[in-house]
């Protein structure tokens, strides 16, 4: 008998034992609970040949950016390639392959075509916006979840994760409301869903909201933070609030944390993101983190020369920076020149924005702040092509910001705290901001 997913869709190769690990792991993803990876392994220890645990696999391994997941989802991809398998299933094989090749634009339009054909393909449309999610294709993050909406159903398995999808792709596509509420509706299927509570905390952040965030954040704490893999990047969110509210002490208490923000310990490229955005930022508010920088510094030095994800390039040039390892912050750049000359999507993100941005940071931190706003400001407004979302890329604006004041450039630090405030009107930081401009003689 052809065993099925919860959605319907055939499962080449599976008996029901294995369908129904394949279920769990799907689950737990969608969640990001648990451990997806020793599930499936779980379902292909049973069935060998069971196509769509082996693509599901190699998903969970390089959906995370990690350049050491590449070796495992090449396992994955070639297990997967010897035994049969259906269209859709091929459809999904076909984007690891070029995921593997580097080219992801072309992993997501094949992913997109597979959720076309299969709208209740759970795995296609996670897969999918995660890979646009890599690109910084905000329109597909919205648009890939909603053309699927109508093919779905409140009780089908799996429902309350493409609500939350689709409350991330309306939060980053600047519809709050209804990011907002259809997160909210996420969470009352299932409390235990990370991304939607992550989306929800986005919208939160965009309105600058701190005080509704923290309360938010600290609501139901349970079902994020415990045994979730994404729970350092939902205690990011609760930090940001606290920063933007001057709360120093409980924004370093949460980095410090190995329960939390787990800065400077985690090996887990995701974690460092966080962790190298967050010292950054209270770097940039004048804040003395100690000796923080060094362990984190540690942590990124089996990366600096990977030179395969420019948005990872871009946080491990932070750490390497504050640190003072110079040598580190070389051995980026010149991986990123050596990334340019080379294939996939990666070669045009980096020379497009990738490299302009780490070499403004370096400049930055190297105290030459003209500069860094010289690097800066023309790769700004197209900073979404090397992924990540508007409140992980607000690093580039805040960091432009301070370069205007610290250079002594009033026009330009007026001009761009003026746009800051005009979004973000009620935020105490931009008051801090408005109050420094004001300080800065102007040009004669």
């Amino acid at each position: 008998m052809i065993q099925k997913d919860e959605q319907g869709h055939a499962l080449s190769g599976a008996d029901g034992e294995a369908a129904a690990a394949y279920a769990a792991a799907q689950r737990q993803f969608s969640c990001y609970v648990g451990d997806p990876v020793g599930t499936i392994d779980a379902a292909i220890a049973r069935r060998p040949d069971f196509v769509m645990a082996h693509a599901m696999r190699a998903y969970l391994f390089l959906l995370g950016a990690e350049p050491a997941g590449f070796g495992p989802a090449r396992e994955s991809y070639a297990a997967a390639r010897r035994a049969a398998a259906d269209d859709r299933e091929r459809g999904h094989l076909t984007a690891i392959r070029h995921f593997l090749d580097g080219n992801l634009a072309q992993a997501a339009r094949t992913l997109e075509d597979v959720a076309i054909a299969h709208p209740t393909d759970l795995l296609a449309l996670q897969a999918g916006q995660l890979t646009d999610f890599l690109i910084g294709d905000s329109r597909m993050l919205r648009d890939r979840i909603a053309r699927a909406l109508p093919a779905w159903r409140p009780g089908m398995p799996g429902y309350h994760a493409v609500l939350g999808m689709h409350a991330f792709g309306l939060e980053e596509t600047g519809l709050y409301a209804r990011a907002e509420a259809t997160g909210k509706r996420a969470l009352e299927i299932e409390p235990r869903d990370g991304w939607a509570k992550h989306a929800v905390a986005h919208v939160i952040e965009m309105q600058c909201r701190p005080a509704d965030g923290i309360r938010f954040m600290n609501e139901n704490l349970a079902d994020w933070a415990e045994d979730s893999f994404f729970s350092v990047h939902n205690w990011w969110h609760l930090a940001l609030y606290h920063l933007e509210l001057g709360d120093i002490a409980t924004v370093l208490a949460l980095y410090d944390d190995p329960a939390k923000i787990k800065g400077g310990q985690s090996p887990v490229i995701f974690d460092m993101l966080d962790a190298s955005a967050m010292l950054w930022r209270l770097m940039l508010r004048g804040v003395d983190v100690g000796d923080r920088w060094r362990p984190l510094a540690d942590a990124w030095e089996p990366y600096a020369r990977s030179g395969l994800f420019a948005f990872n390039d871009a946080h491990a040039v932070m750490a390497f920076a504050g640190a003072g390892r110079h040598d580190l912050v070389e051995a980026v750049l010149a991986a990123e020149e050596d990334a340019i000359r080379g294939a996939g999507d990666n070669a045009r993100i980096t020379a497009e924005v990738g490299r302009p941005i780490a070499l403004g940071l370096a400049a930055f931190a190297s105290g030459d702040h003209r500069a860094a706003l010289d690097l800066l400001r023309p790769v700004r407004h197209i900073s979404n092509r090397f992924g990540g979302s508007h409140a992980q890329r607000d690093i580039v604006d805040l960091t432009m910001i301070e370069a205007a004041l610290r250079a002594g450039e009033q026009a330009t630090a007026a001009a761009l705290v003026a746009e800051r405030a005009d979004l973000r009107p009620a935020s105490p930081f931009t008051r801090l901001l408005r109050d420094r401009v004001e300080t800065l003689p102007a040009a004669a």
